[in-house]
């Protein structure tokens, strides 16, 4: 099922020499939530045999008549939600146990539906304990760069949970599936036939979907990134290894060529229409394309990394969202993925010792930091508030509450904050802009 890369890649020579008039699309993330959140009480019925409870990735209940299915587990503290709220619909036996990937929000909750069901099978790809250990080996590193994002949210659902008299959670799962396969595993379950195909994807490399054929209907999980019609995130700001474009490329094209009827994603309501799932990723599939073609073209040509982030933009038949990856972030990632750290800009790119390490001279040079947050006023006012930021950050190395320098960083960063659409930007923004605010 997975496609060869270097049969797939979007050829601009072929866009600029034969241009096709495009439909105007109406891209569907314009009319989807984006961000992630952990899950509550109250499932919901998606179809005659489906179950669908939402969370930090949903969980979904497939019910037969020799028993019930289940993909993903959630985290620990909210399987016991999850199973709640399958209750509310079936209360039949669960036979089988599918982690579409092994983010801890996929595998957390396993054990604590291994103590509920006798003779569960749990069922991964092989793939599946190399991504557990490597996310086991960062948790401490990534626990801390995560928590910019997701702290306000644990809160918000601790107090969620106690409201609802629920306070002992389970502990968190880094289970050993019962079923490791590569390629593809079929399963006949009550009469129904369940197809489990590997596609690595935008998040992790022990990526499935779960096909069933008899319905039209693919459970993809997070292969394409958190939410559904964005653009994946080749690396995240969280702290995370490069995700190979051409990969995600594949996977997209994996899915396009089922013929799915309905797409039953990771996160939020189902997607149901062949046309419009046909629409949705084929604009991705080329999008991604197209962003790394560009982005190989500039490199070849000698154009700095930086250049290419602020040049590189989808064309409108393209168009996908940017609420969780974003467009420059990729161009970015590609490039550091084909060409690492070193981007030939200055010698000192080669040692150890940072650039904020002569600071605190440019500072004495300047006169102080008066002049320097004088001039970063100026950038402000001309909107140009990344050069702000720049003048700024020398500032703050040295003297980190100059009350001047962290009331205009404020100002900058509630600025930048209007104008994002990223999740995760979104969150950092906000995150730094308590943290400025806490040293007025």
């Amino acid at each position: 099922m997975h496609q060869d890369a270097s049969m797939i890649q979007y050829r601009p020579e072929a866009r600029e020499t034969q241009p096709v008039e495009a439909p105007m699309r109406d891209p569907i993330y314009k009319s989807r939530p984006v961000e992630p959140n952990a899950a509550r009480y109250g499932g919901e019925r998606i179809n005659d045999f489906i179950v669908m409870s939402e969370g930090f990735s949903n969980c979904y209940l497939i019910e037969t008549d020799a028993g019930n299915i289940q993909i993903n587990a959630g985290m620990a503290l909210e399987a016991p939600v999850h199973q709640s709220n399958f209750e509310a619909f079936s209360i039949a036996p669960l036979s089988a146990l599918i982690l579409t990937q092994g983010h801890v929000d996929h595998v957390g909750g396993v054990q604590y539906f291994r103590d509920q069901h006798s003779g569960l099978q749990v069922l991964a790809t092989a793939a599946n304990t190399e991504h557990q250990a490597y996310d086991k080996r960062l948790q401490a590193f990534r626990g801390g760069r995560s928590a910019f994002a997701f702290t306000d949210k644990f809160a918000a659902v601790i107090d969620y949970y106690q409201q609802h008299d629920y306070r002992n959670y389970p502990e968190q799962d880094d289970p050993v599936p019962d079923v490791l396969f590569e390629g593809s595993h079929t399963l006949e379950i009550g009469g129904l036939e369940l197809q489990l195909i590997a596609v690595p994807g935008a998040e992790t490399n022990d990526s499935l979907i779960v096909w069933l054929p008899q319905h039209k209907i693919c459970f993809t999980g997070n292969l394409f990134g958190c939410p559904f019609g964005h653009f994946p995130n080749l690396v995240t700001i969280r702290g995370d290894r490069y995700r190979d474009a051409l990969t995600v490329a594949a996977a997209v094209k994996t899915v396009m060529d089922l013929g799915a009827q309905t797409i039953i994603y990771g996160h939020h309501a189902p997607i149901e229409g062949a046309a419009i799932i046909e629409d949705e990723l084929r604009a991705l599939h080329t999008a991604i394309l197209y962003v790394h073609d560009e982005t190989v073209a500039g490199m070849n040509a000698g154009t700095d990394v930086h250049t290419l982030m602020a040049q590189i933009q989808l064309p409108p038949e393209m168009e996908v969202g940017q609420g969780y990856g974003k467009v420059s972030w990729s161009v970015r990632a590609i490039w550091e993925h084909y060409a690492g750290w070193f981007h030939h800009q200055s010698t000192t790119e080669l040692y150890s010792v940072p650039q904020k390490s002569v600071h605190a001279d440019l500072l004495e040079l300047a006169g102080g930091a008066k002049v320097l947050v004088e001039r970063a006023e100026i950038k402000y006012t001309q909107a140009q508030f990344e050069q702000a930021l720049h003048l700024l950050d020398i500032v703050l190395s040295v003297e980190s509450d100059h009350p001047g320098a962290v009331s205009l960083a404020l100002k900058v960063h509630r600025s930048l904050a209007d104008q994002s659409e990223n999740f995760w930007l979104s969150s950092w923004l906000s995150n730094q802009q308590a943290v400025l605010a806490s040293r007025l």
